[in-house]
């Protein structure tokens, strides 16, 4: 697992919307995000694409915990609430993989445990190894 924290660690958008990996193992994964300033909207909410970009790392890192390179093809968000709180927590679990494809049902949860979205993806597994570094472009 040591390569797919190293991976997630790379990711710069991440790290900008301070998103903490918490677990990783093959298929699933758990993430949390401190609410900022930053995150919220003009009413003063949440912003969607902060939820959004939470679901999306813990669906990445579940993807590619098998440690192969698993890129998206295909993911939908619902927003089911707002979020109360000062933290966001999101767990993905992997609920069918092929050769080739897999999905991943992400819930992004608040502080008091309110389901505030659903994340439903779908990856296109390569068979490339997870890389140890990127090179920057």
């Amino acid at each position: 697992m040591d390569e797919i924290r190293a991976l997630m660690e790379r990711d710069e958008y991440a790290k900008h919307s301070f998103i903490e990996l918490t677990d990783v193992g093959p298929g699933r994964a758990k993430a949390s995000m401190k609410i900022r300033k930053e995150h919220l909207n003009g009413l003063g909410g949440v912003h969607g694409a902060a939820i959004f970009t939470l679901a999306d790392f813990v669906f990445a890192a579940a993807a590619n915990a098998h440690g192969t390179v698993a890129v998206a093809i295909n993911v939908s968000i619902s927003y089911l609430r707002p979020a109360a709180g000062e933290m966001l927590h999101a767990e993905g679990v992997e609920i069918a993989r092929s050769r080739s494809l897999a999905s991943y049902t992400v819930r992004v949860t608040d502080d008091q445990q309110q389901l505030v979205a659903i994340f439903q993806g779908m990856v296109f597994r390569k068979p490339d190894p997870i890389p140890t570094a990127v090179s920057q472009t």
